[in-house]
C-alpha cells in the first residue's frame, strides 16, 4: 500500500451488474465528497455466484459465493476496498477484512412484482419465482395454495421473466429498485407479510483489517445508525449459524425513544413451521439483543430444526 491515500488511485472492487456498479457509484461519489483527496477506480470481478445461475446457492457453496472472488482480490492487494449487499455478505468475512463502512440504509422491505399487489391477491396455483428460501418459507406459510420455482439472475432479468409470463410473481429488494431507478415497480409488501433479509439494503464497505489509512478514509462515510442496525442483525445471525438452506429474517430499526428494536425469524423451507422472536434495547446493545435473540430462536426451533 502507498504511504497515503492520495500515492496512487484506490481500487474499489465490486460484481459488474447493474445494481452492484450502481452501489458502487454511490460510494465513490461519498468518498470524493469528503475530500479524501484521493483518485478511485472501480474493478468489477465476476464472483461465482454471477456465473452459476442455474442452480439454489446453497447447492454450489452458499451466498459467500457472491464475494468469495472479491475477498482473494482484496487479501492479493489487487483491490483496496470492496462494496457490497450487506445482505450478500457471509455470516463471517475471512481473517483479514473487516466491515469497515455502511450507508445509509434504503428502505429494507420486498417488493412483489406481479400483476396484484399483495400476496393474498394471487390466484391459487400461481408459479412465484425466487432463489431465497427466506421468500419461498414466507410465502409458502401465507399461501400454502400457490407454487415456489427457482428464479435467479439480475433485478431485470426477473422482472423480465414476470414480464414474459414464465412466472406469475416474483419478489426484489426495494433498495436494489431504487437504486437502479425503479422505484415505482411493484408493491412493497410490509413487514409483517415478509420479514426482510438480515443486512437487507444496506451498502457496505470491506477493506484489509490492517490498513489503517482506508479504515480513516471509510469511517468518514460510515453511518452509525445503519452500522448499528446492521451488527445486531448480524450477531443474530452468527448465534444461528445459518446456511443458505435455512430460512432467516432478520431487521433491526431506531425506535423514538432513541433504542433499537429487533425482529427474527427462523422457518422451515416449506414454510410449514415460522418461529418469530422480538427484541428491544438501547442503540449500544443491538450487538448483545442479536446474540440474545439468536440463541432463543435457536432453542425454540430445537434439534435437527437447521438440519432439515
Amino acid at each position: 500500500m502507498p504511504s497515503s491515500p492520495s500515492a496512487r488511485p484506490i481500487r474499489i472492487g465490486t460484481r459488474g451488474s447493474p445494481l452492484a456498479l450502481a452501489q458502487t457509484e454511490l460510494v465513490r461519489a461519498k468518498l470524493v465528497a469528503t475530500g479524501a483527496g484521493a483518485a478511485f477506480t472501480i474493478e468489477p470481478i465476476r464472483t461465482t455466484g454471477d456465473k452459476v445461475t442455474d442452480r439454489p446457492l446453497a447447492e454450489v457453496g452458499g451466498k459467500g459465493l457472491f464475494s468469495k472472488e472479491i475477498d482473494e482480490a482484496m487479501l492479493d492487494g489487487r483491490i483496496d476496498i470492496a462494496v457490497h449487499s450487506v445482505k450478500d455478505l457471509p455470516t463471517w468475512l475471512p481473517d483479514g477484512i473487516v466491515l469497515a463502512a455502511v450507508l445509509p440504509r434504503e428502505d429494507p422491505r420486498d417488493v412483489l412484482i406481479a400483476a396484484v399487489d399483495r400476496l393474498t391477491e394471487l390466484p391459487s396455483g400461481a408459479l412465484v419465482g425466487t432463489s431465497s428460501p427466506r421468500r419461498r418459507a414466507q410465502i409458502l406459510a401465507r399461501r400454502p395454495d400457490v407454487r415456489v420455482g427457482l428464479l435467479r439472475g439480475n433485478v431485470h432479468t426477473r422482472l423480465a421473466r414476470v414480464r414474459e409470463g414464465v412466472v406469475a410473481a416474483t419478489l426484489l429488494a426495494r433498495a436494489g429498485l431504487r437504486r437502479l431507478g425503479l422505484e415505482a415497480v411493484g408493491a412493497a409488501l410490509e413487514i409483517d407479510e415478509m420479514l426482510p433479509a438480515v443486512g437487507q439494503g444496506a451498502v457496505g464497505v470491506t477493506c484489509r483489517a490492517g490498513d489503517d489509512l482506508i479504515r480513516e478514509m471509510l469511517a468518514a462515510i460510515d453511518d452509525a445508525g445503519a452500522a448499528r442496525e446492521v451488527t445486531a442483525e448480524r450477531a443474530m445471525l452468527a448465534l444461528l449459524d445459518g446456511s443458505c438452506r435455512t430460512p432467516i429474517g432478520g431487521l433491526a430499526r431506531h425506535a423514538g425513544d432513541g433504542g433499537l428494536v429487533l425482529r427474527g425469524l427462523v422457518a422451515r423451507p416449506d414454510g410449514s413451521r415460522l418461529i418469530e422472536g422480538r427484541r428491544a434495547g438501547g442503540i449500544a446493545d443491538g450487538a448483545d439483543m442479536g446474540a440474545d435473540l439468536g440463541c432463543e430462536l435457536r432453542s425454540r426451533a430445537g434439534p435437527g430444526f437447521f438440519e432439515a
